[in-house]
């Protein structure tokens, strides 16, 4: 992506999930793209710790921040560190995400309440919290799944609030865009990450799910993250409260 609209300098970016899968490589695209950005994340230290030697290989603005967002604590942690910043010195980009996947019948409230409390309400949460450093000049990216939109096996609680992700995104989108700050969602297709470890049939769905993709291949971590990129660039101004497919045509298969 060409460093003429692609870059971001003087942009401090808050990346949730941000050590691991596409939140790792989101935030080392950022970095790389001139942004100071913090990379949030839950309890895994060595994963943290692999993401800040990387960018510290290559010289990047990166740090890590270590906090639970679905619960209070966590999210002190985050306001502490970033609610200072001047009006419009943020852009939250949320691609933390849990769940548990099950069947409809086996899962139960605390499985749902345990899904929703990071995938939404730590969302809503976090814009609430930082809204005094989001000003003319922010952005926000949310990041989804085709099972917002699509019925996937085993998905319903983690498919549901993807939904809400993207309709509680919606909503902010038009209630913050008349003070410059722009909302937008990335839904990126099957995307090879550790995060396939929790369904009991990942080689079948694998396989499954490049019949369905004309690529040949699943989206990579790093087209995510340039997506992500240009959506938080000046670039894209004039894009307000979309939902942007990268999938790599698998939703237009039938």
């Amino acid at each position: 992506m060409s460093d003429a609209f692609g870059r971001l300098d003087g942009h401090t970016v808050l990346v949730t999930g941000g050590t691991r899968g596409i939140g790792r490589a989101i935030a080392l695209e950022l970095a790389r793209a001139g942004a100071k950005v913090v990379a949030n994340y839950a309890r895994n230290d060595a994963a943290a710790q692999a993401t800040a030697d990387a960018a510290a290989a290559e010289g990047l603005a990166l740090e890590t921040l270590r906090g639970d967002l679905a619960q209070p604590k966590g999210m002190a942690a985050v306001q502490e560190r970033l609610a200072a910043l001047p009006a419009g010195g943020l852009s939250i980009v949320h691609a933390a995400a849990t769940g548990v996947h099950r069947p409809f019948e086996a899962l139960t409230l605390r499985h749902w309440d345990f899904t929703m409390a990071l995938n939404v309400r730590a969302f809503f949460e976090l814009v609430q919290t930082l809204r005094p450093a989001l000003g003319a000049g922010s952005a926000i990216v949310a990041v989804s799944s085709a099972g917002a939109v699509r019925t996937v096996p085993a998905y319903a609680a983690i498919g549901s609030s993807k939904g809400a992700l993207e309709s509680l995104s919606r909503h902010l989108a038009a209630e913050l865009a008349p003070h410059g700050i722009r909302v937008n969602i990335v839904s990126p297709g099957s995307v090879l990450t550790e995060a396939w470890d929790a369904f009991p049939d990942k080689e079948a769905r694998i396989a499954e799910g490049l019949k369905r993709t004309p690529r040949g291949r699943f989206v990579e971590p790093a087209e995510v993250a340039r997506l992500t990129r240009f959506l938080l660039s000046p670039a894209a101004e004039g894009i307000v409260g979309q939902t942007l497919v990268i999938d790599g045509g698998a939703r237009i298969v039938d």
